[in-house]
């Protein structure tokens, strides 16, 4: 890979960030050529690597102080920035390499208590390596062509032969105090060297410049592709999937957690990864991770999970798959606890990674970030382990040492910073909106986002949609939801991108107006269309996902106090949202055995833009009133907002004991209260 520094970039970088508090031109070039770093995904991938620089900075009282600036956790190299290198008071730090052993949580509380503010994220769990060599530089990352080269057998003699004597080879150690001291013994003894290769670990550099340690970072990892290259087996061609993963899916995602969990899937299939799970011995080559911290992404080992080729019987294999791998890890548990003499709590033995011959890469995770996050992480493992069988054979770590990074607190405590679900209440549920572009629908999306959903958002308004779209970072589809191919079509999308689907919220609609006796026949049609069978096409479409996937689910349906309170004028309208209301309790009663809950709510005088400005002026006029006292003439006298029918129908998404329901949000109308 060619050096991506740019003395013109560089020069920008300190005109941005040297000026500001806690920084200066060399605290700048390292986020400059940290950037550099994580901008390439054969680097490092989501937090991993990390880079420091051993600086002066002023303390609280303005003396100048050495310091050493490292990543902290959260970061991502490829959009740090100047706080996300804090600076640890150095000398002292340095000086815990006399120490005879250090805990991983005092390693922890002796860079948090010599932080020079207090405000400032931990440091990586790497410090201790990064205080102990001396550079000013230290460059270090997961580089997918060095651990091709270090996951061997023989790493060390290959590797000496390939590199000589600027890398000094240390043996795996799990990261922590031990390997600390270790890394700086071995870069003592080797006083040639201006790097360290860790074996079944990465790459670390240095330099007296931020250039100086990339470029030589960069230069190992052209030598490694200069080896790797030309033992690089030609690709061939391969034939079309033979399953279909819109019908496969939900079947598998609804066999995932036990129904104890819920997760978001997602599908990778590259010529590589394709050509990988479709080999022959993929039983013997899919093992452990390339890096052992990626084992919190992946866990220990893949499922491998060859399908017949009928449809109708993957719902056995997947069982039968399933049982295997959580009886393995289960064992594997134990067997390392007894091993260890140790007592933890199990983590869910459930595969984050799910190899399928003849379709390709299933990662699962608790949100959609943390699918694609393992997705990414063993997309590159599969080229990592192509090129280490390229030049001899991939060797993972044992299972004792990836159990101890598994199971050890303080991977496991970064993991959790960067999880996106949290304890939100609808984390790893995949829900479908219609009508999202503006008014209710898109309420409806931002609330649904914040609870954690992951989101399906469907409109005709385009330009409006992709707003919408945007401000919840969900994927989107412009269609006609009259158009019942269309909408089958976008379920199936949003049930590939996610490998399933839990809730709907039916709610586009239209609002026409007409006395019943000189109704138009295509007004009537139209409204039938939009306001009744739309949200068949989508229901119906839902439940055949919902059907396979087995762990129920929700149909929500925005209705109109209509149905129950129709007005003048409003025949159109109210006789297809009653028709809406018979519809959702007719999916209660047909979708109960299967736990699919069926809900509507039923909202009145709300802003939104299916009211007509001059109808709605003269309604109010007819009542005496101005427009915006006609919104506040209910039982409570306020106003209904978008934001409190959104509030409602989120809800009744969560009343896992309530269907067939109701749901007025209209301040308070007894002519329209259901009875």
């Amino acid at each position: 890979m060619p050096s991506a520094w740019s003395d013109a970039d560089a020069q920008a970088a300190i005109d941005r960030w040297a000026h500001l508090p806690h920084c200066n031109e060399a605290l700048a070039l390292r986020v400059y050529s940290s950037r550099l770093i994580g901008a390439d995904p054969t680097l490092v991938l989501h937090g991993g690597g990390n880079t420091s620089v051993k600086t002066e900075l002023p303390d609280d009282t303005g003396a100048m102080v050495p310091v050493l600036c490292v990543k902290g956790s959260g970061w991502d190299l490829a959009e740090l920035e100047p706080p996300g290198l804090p600076a640890v008071r150095l000398e002292t730090l340095a000086a815990l390499r006399g120490l005879p052993s250090l805990s991983d949580e005092d390693m922890v509380n002796a860079a948090r208590t010599r932080l020079l503010q207090a405000s400032a994220p931990n440091p990586s769990v790497e410090v201790l390596l990064h205080a102990f060599l001396p550079a000013t530089y230290i460059d270090h990352s997961h580089a997918d062509r060095i651990l091709a080269l270090v996951d061997q057998a023989d790493a060390e003699a290959r590797c000496r032969a390939i590199f000589g004597e600027h890398l000094a080879i240390v043996p795996y150690v799990m990261p922590g105090f031990a390997l600390a001291k270790l890394a700086a013994e071995v870069a003592e003894r080797n006083p040639q060297a201006w790097g360290l290769l860790l074996l079944q670990h990465g790459l670390f550099t240095w330099g007296s410049t931020a250039r100086q340690s990339y470029e030589r970072h960069v230069a190992v990892i052209e030598r490694a592709e200069s080896v790797l290259a030309p033992l690089r087996r030609p690709q061939l061609e391969l034939g079309a999937p033979r399953h279909d993963w819109v019908g496969l899916a939900p079947t598998l995602r609804g066999r995932l957690g036990a129904g104890e969990r819920r997760y978001v899937l997602t599908l990778r299939s590259s010529a590589a990864i394709r050509r990988f799970v479709d080999d022959p011995a993929l039983a013997q080559r899919a093992c452990g991770p390339a890096t052992p911290d990626h084992v919190l992404r992946t866990k220990p080992w893949p499922l491998v999970l060859p399908l017949p080729d009928a449809p109708q019987d993957h719902a056995a294999a997947i069982d039968a798959a399933l049982a295997r791998y959580r009886e393995d890890y289960r064992a594997y548990f134990e067997r390392q606890c007894a091993a260890k003499q140790v007592t933890r709590r199990a983590l869910d033995p459930d595969p984050r990674i799910v190899l399928v011959p003849g379709l390709g890469l299933v990662a699962a995770g608790s949100d959609a970030r943390a699918a694609a996050i393992a997705a990414d992480v063993y997309e590159h493992t599969i080229d990592v382990i192509d090129d280490a069988d390229a030049v001899g054979r991939f060797h993972a770590l044992p299972e004792g040492d990836l159990f101890d990074m598994e199971y050890w607190s303080l991977e496991q405590a970064k993991l959790s910073v960067g999880a996106s679900g949290g304890t939100r209440p609808l984390a790893g549920r995949v829900v479908v909106v219609t009508g999202a572009a503006s008014g209710i629908g898109a309420a409806v999306a931002r609330r649904f986002a914040a609870a954690g959903a992951a989101l399906w958002l469907v409109d005709r308004d385009a330009d409006a949609l992709a707003r919408t779209a945007a401000a919840c970072k969900a994927p989107c589809a412009v269609l006609d939801v009259t158009d019942r191919a269309a909408v089958h079509r976008t379920v199936a999308e949003a049930v590939a991108r996610f490998g399933g689907v839990d809730g709907l919220v039916s709610n586009a609609g239209t609002a026409p107006q007409a006395p019943m006796d000189a109704c138009p026949p295509e007004l009537l049609q139209q409204s039938l269309a939009v306001n009744l069978l739309a949200h068949q096409w989508f229901a119906e479409a839902m439940m055949r996902a919902l059907r396979a996937q087995g762990t129920g689910g929700f149909l929500l349906f925005n209705a109109s106090k209509s149905a129950f309170n129709p007005g003048p004028g409003f025949g159109p309208y109210a006789i297809a949202k009653a028709a809406l209301v018979a519809l959702m309790k007719q999916y209660a009663i047909e979708g109960g055995a299967l736990g699919v809950r069926a809900n509507a709510v039923n909202a009145d005088r709300v802003r939104t833009a299916l009211l007509d400005p001059v109808a709605l002026a003269e309604r109010a006029r007819a009542r005496g009133l101005d427009p915006d006292a006609y919104f506040r003439a209910n039982l409570l006298g306020q106003e209904v907002t978008v934001d409190d029918v959104a509030a409602a129908m989120l809800a009744l998404a969560l009343a896992e004991r309530t269907t067939g329901a109701v749901l007025p949000v209209d301040g308070g109308n007894i002519a329209a209260a259901p009875r």
